[in-house]
């Protein structure tokens, strides 16, 4: 299994149908797992994909419309009962910290001490590796992006030819030199991942910043271009959006999710239709307990000399 994947929990928008399920995501990321907009049935979706409160180390909120967190209550409920023992970020709007204490405390139940809040506001903001940007919606809304720190990748063949091996390839690492020998002439920049969640917003600056050269996007394509009046007003994006979005950032993998109750499973072409209208790359249309990896590491390539 991949130690980097995205698991889908629910791919509906604000109106659960038969076959969609509220929103619900949970990244799996190195040994860590961030759940993101736990909807209504989260905690159920969850048994049907095999996972469990022991997964969620972070709980991330983009808003409190109901399809984005009415499942905070059995998720946070779970994490208590099943006595879960690492700590768990909650991540939510500031703004809306009235509804986060209604849905942490919902009901009677023995609590828990592990959920560590972190409420974000502003334009710009961030816990951790976990980067936040203010969206355009009609209530305060955030998209996520998970960033690894960029590195290096040592160079075999350049480490041989000036005889470094062994314990002075870590001394190299960590120093940036051995013997006069610096560690730009034995690797190259290594990029690091990038994972960007994008829901509920029309298109704005925060869009294109999230998504920029991600390796993984998640965005909302809750409504046809058909309907584009409709998406403006109501704070959304359509698919041909989402398209222009992931095309104009330089996305690697597209994922298209939070589809209006109106559209079935016949009218997914349509989607990936619009979306071809600008973005070329790989388009995955979400589908309830749908795993999808991040995709590999581009190979760095040592400059021509």
């Amino acid at each position: 299994m991949s130690s980097r994947e995205l698991v889908v929990l629910g791919t509906s928008s604000a109106v659960p149908t038969r076959h969609r399920n509220h929103n619900g995501y949970l990244l799996r990321w190195d040994g860590q797992g961030f759940l993101f907009d736990p909807g209504e049935g989260t905690q159920r979706q969850m048994v049907h994909a095999g996972l469990s409160a022991n997964d969620v180390h972070w709980l991330c909120v983009t808003h409190f419309h109901g399809d984005h967190c009415l499942g905070v209550p059995g998720v946070v409920q779970r994490i208590a009962r099943d006595k879960v023992r690492h700590p768990v970020r909650a991540v939510f709007p500031g703004s809306g910290e009235t509804y986060w204490r209604r849905l942490r405390h919902a009901a009677a139940f023995a609590d828990t001490d592990v959920i560590a809040e972190h409420p974000v506001s502003g334009d710009l903001a961030g816990v951790g590796p976990l980067i936040a940007r203010r969206l355009s919606h009609p209530v305060e809304s955030y998209g996520y992006r998970v960033q690894e720190p960029a590195g290096r990748r040592m160079l075999p063949e350049k480490l041989a030819a000036h005889g470094i091996r062994g314990p002075e390839v870590g001394e190299l690492q960590r120093t940036g030199s051995v013997r006069g020998v610096t560690l730009e002439e034995c690797s190259v920049p290594r990029p690091g991942q990038s994972v960007a969640f994008v829901m509920d917003t029309r298109l704005c600056d925060a869009v294109f910043e999230l998504a920029s050269g991600a390796d993984l996007l998640v965005i909302e394509a809750t409504f046809l271009s058909a309907e584009s009046a409709l998406a403006k007003d109501y704070g959304h994006l359509t698919a041909f959006e989402a398209g222009l979005v992931a095309a104009d950032a330089g996305v690697r993998r597209l994922v298209l999710t939070h589809f209006s109750e109106r559209y079935g499973f016949g009218e997914e072409p349509s989607f990936v239709e619009e979306v071809r209208r600008s973005f070329a790359g790989e388009v995955v249309l979400a589908r309830d307990l749908m795993r999808v990896p991040v995709p590999k590491r581009q190979a760095s390539h040592a400059p021509a000399r």
